[in-house]
């Protein structure tokens, strides 16, 4: 009796702990939803964003007088110091942000977090494809000849950026991303728009766009996850 005791128990067992996996899951699930449903809204109001200043500025050969008046300003306090512009723009390069992406991937891989890791090396890089390969020539907004709009430079660096605050742990850490981001963000704009490479409302785009794509992505690998393969049954 004792055998036959454990040999049906040994099912009951199986049940119950999927049962209880289920039901974490679900918990799981439930937490998640606002915060998921944060990430969609705040991807579609950026998303919006984007293509409203976009299609205003369509087709656009040169700045108009919003853009204008912006660097007009900047370069009645600016227009001498190059050297110093071109400091600013610095953490929009490349060889500055590719090793920083690669570190992220890094930190997040040995530390099991398999979809920050995934978001860290996708976020970046399908913004800036997308931006380059779709939202440039869509737009068609020129700057002395080159396509502008939204701008690359501030795609590369927000992305980067979204990326490091959703990752980052909610409260104080998460501040002080931002607030770092912020400073990164409008120095490296003040440099672009006094070297020329873009209008104010190049960079305004590139923002918006940035957040979105990151946003989505974290949504799309959010519930992704959710949904794991089933395991074959015990029973």
């Amino acid at each position: 009796m004792v055998a036959d005791a454990g040999f049906l128990g040994e099912p009951f067992e199986a049940r119950r702990l999927e049962d209880l996996r289920r039901g974490e899951a679900l918990v799981e699930q439930r937490t998640r939803l606002p915060v998921d449903r944060r990430l969609a809204f705040g991807a579609l109001a950026c998303a919006l964003v984007t293509c409203v200043i976009g299609l205003y500025y369509t087709g656009d050969s040169g700045p108009r007088a919003f853009d204008t008046s912006i660097k007009n300003v900047l370069d009645a306090h600016l227009a001498d110091h190059r050297e110093l512009l071109r400091f600013l723009v610095l953490s929009t390069q490349p060889y500055v942000l590719l090793p920083v992406i690669v570190l992220i991937v890094t930190v997040c891989a040995i530390g099991g977090r398999r979809q920050d890791a995934v978001l860290a090396a996708l976020g970046p890089a399908v913004a800036v494809s997308a931006n380059t390969w779709v939202l440039k020539p869509l737009f068609d907004r020129q700057n002395e000849g080159l396509l502008a709009y939204p701008s690359g430079h501030t795609v590369s660096l927000v992305s980067t950026l979204a990326v490091l605050t959703l990752l980052a742990r909610p409260g104080a850490t998460t501040g002080i991303v931002i607030a770092i981001g912020a400073l990164l963000l409008t120095a490296a704009g003040i440099g672009m728009i006094g070297l020329g490479f873009h209008y104010f409302t190049d960079i305004v785009g590139g923002t918006f766009f940035a957040v979105a794509v990151v946003f989505a992505l974290r949504l799309a690998i959010s519930r992704l996850s959710t949904h794991p393969s089933r395991e074959p049954s015990t029973g």
